[in-house]
């Protein structure tokens, strides 16, 4: 079994939020506390440590008591160059990634993966989730990591490709399906936030 003391928790708060506005996304209040805050209240009992990903505000995220990494490219390169910041920066053997808008995230994530990363031997596991009417969607920046995938990811970024779902079809991964769809829930707009919060509540 996989403890929790064997994963680093990264939240990715590292992005652009254009459909925002472009306001730093994991500062954006929800039931009056930034965003940030419920991403690391979910995570906290499933890691053993929490860093950060982020690229602007760096002190505003440093005072929740986190280390935080930038990428290492300043032109916002999506979750995968955040994966690589977290990857250099994690000391564990373990990496279990979450986005910093998603403040209902389950609080079983890194149990199941890491039960389905045993059980199969697998390099990365990641979440998808079960949708009503059975359709089932892949939710890829929610993922446990072998650390040691480090050097893997820096040769498919150095290709030029940020497609995640390339990068994973690369190792021998597998994927979870949860059947609480509202739990990958995502702020984008300020009508989901909004939308979000009511569900919350």
């Amino acid at each position: 079994m996989i403890s929790s003391d064997q994963i680093t928790g990264l939240i990715l708060a590292g992005g652009r939020a254009q459909r925002m506005g472009g306001i730093d996304k994991g500062l954006i209040p929800f039931l009056g506390k930034p965003l940030i805050e419920s991403a690391i209240t979910r995570l906290k009992h499933q890691v053993g440590l929490i860093l950060i990903n982020a690229n602007r505000n760096i002190t505003k995220y440093a005072i929740h008591g986190h280390p935080v990494i930038m990428d290492e490219t300043p032109d916002f390169s999506g979750p995968l160059a955040g994966f690589s910041a977290g990857l250099k920066a994690c000391n564990t053997p373990y990496m279990l990634t979450t986005p910093c808008d998603s403040p209902l995230l389950p609080k079983d994530l890194g149990s199941r993966l890491a039960a389905e990363m045993v059980h199969g031997d697998f390099e990365l596991v990641y979440a998808s989730s079960k949708e009503a009417d059975g359709r089932v969607w892949a939710q890829p920046v929610f993922c446990l990591m072998r650390t040691n995938l480090n050097k893997s990811l820096e040769t498919f970024l150095q290709k030029g490709d940020l497609k995640i779902d390339r990068w994973f079809k690369e190792l021998k991964s597998s994927t979870v399906v949860f059947d609480d769809t509202q739990a990958f829930a995502n702020v984008n707009t300020p009508e989901e936030l909004k939308a979000l919060e009511e569900a919350f509540v």
